[in-house]
């Protein structure tokens, strides 16, 4: 299923709502806090690494993309197809030693 559209969509017309865990991570990201342009920004330019069509409530997917400064970002976002909006679930900036390319997890 193409995910980014519709999520794309709720940027456009403001159907986006954050979880206070998104929250509390944009704040305390080590790299320095994630701001919701950032998030918009990453969302518009990125893609979609990871699907969760099983998540509860919703399906949820994760979007690699980056800031217009060039910030990597993960962003865990669900969405609601019945209501037409998107939830943020979670934000950090992936760490390179975990991940490779930031798409694939490294294993231990």
């Amino acid at each position: 299923m193409d995910w980014l559209t519709p999520i794309r969509e709720c940027f456009d017309v403001n159907r986006v709502y954050y979880t206070q865990h998104a929250r509390r991570e944009m704040e305390a990201e080590e790299s320095g806090p994630v701001l919701d342009e950032g998030v918009c920004q990453a969302v518009l330019a990125g893609e979609v690494i990871r699907e969760y069509a099983d998540d509860k409530p919703y399906p949820s997917v994760l979007i690699l993309g980056s800031t217009h400064d060039r910030r990597p970002l993960h962003i865990v976002c669900a969405y609601d197809a019945e209501e037409d909006r998107a939830f943020i679930v979670t934000v950090y900036q992936p760490d390179p030693v975990q991940w490779i390319d930031y798409r694939t997890r490294r294993t231990p």
